[in-house]
């Protein structure tokens, strides 16, 4: 009887590679989640921004399979990133690492493309799943998070008023939000009464407190 020869077993064959990259201003933490993220076998981070506008060159350089990013961010925020992903028609899916538990700004995220919505003080673990979630096609958010969002109101916000209460909220003069937009200060000023009247603010301080409390901001 001719002996009996064993077949090497099959291995499998490996998981393909998610290419991730963060967009976070906060060294620190952007560390700690390249760390973390970086023990998972099938993550691999290839890219990291400091500011919202190094990540949209980033993203367009070495387009990544998904974005981590913060939403307050130097320069452009995580919401105002993840619209120009969207507008740009680059295949990067985007979730939303953040503190705000608020149902405006998921709102928002979502209108802007977002497909994960996460809070920071989740585990590390959560958010593996969630970035291979979104790679998938699928939506990672917290479901109590996403049932109130659709139960709040409307944003009365434009982008315009938004972006020069923003400003305005951190203190910049009418001037110098006008000489930063190529506005004139009439302008400026009309915009941020604009948005005053609509929250019902006393002053233009008090307008981007609620705004940013209701995450339209």
């Amino acid at each position: 009887m001719s002996p009996v020869t064993a077949k090497p077993a099959c291995k499998p064959a490996p998981a393909k590679q998610i290419r991730v990259m963060l967009a976070e201003d906060q060294t620190m933490l952007r560390g700690a989640l390249a760390a973390l993220l970086g023990l998972e076998p099938d993550l691999v981070i290839i890219g990291e921004a400091a500011n919202g506008r190094e990540a949209h060159r980033l993203a367009q350089q070495l387009k990544p399979d998904v974005i981590v990013t913060d939403i307050e961010m130097p320069e452009m925020t995580g919401l105002e990133f993840a619209a120009a992903i969207k507008d740009n028609g680059l295949a990067a899916k985007v979730v939303i690492l953040t503190t705000f538990a608020r149902p405006g700004y998921l709102r928002r995220a979502l209108d802007a493309g977002a497909r994960g919505y996460l809070l920071k003080e989740r585990p590390a673990s959560e958010l593996a799943e969630a970035i291979r979630r979104v790679h998938a096609g699928l939506r990672a958010i917290d479901p109590e998070l996403a049932a109130e969002a659709w139960n709040t109101e409307d944003d009365p916000l434009t982008d315009r008023e938004r972006h020069i209460l923003r400003r305005a909220g951190d203190g910049q003069s009418s001037a110098d939000i006008a000489a930063e937009l190529r506005l004139s200060e009439g302008t400026v000023r009309n915009y941020l009464s604009e948005a005053i009247a609509k929250l019902g603010a006393a002053n233009r301080v008090d307008a981007a407190r609620i705004a940013r409390q209701r995450g339209w901001l």
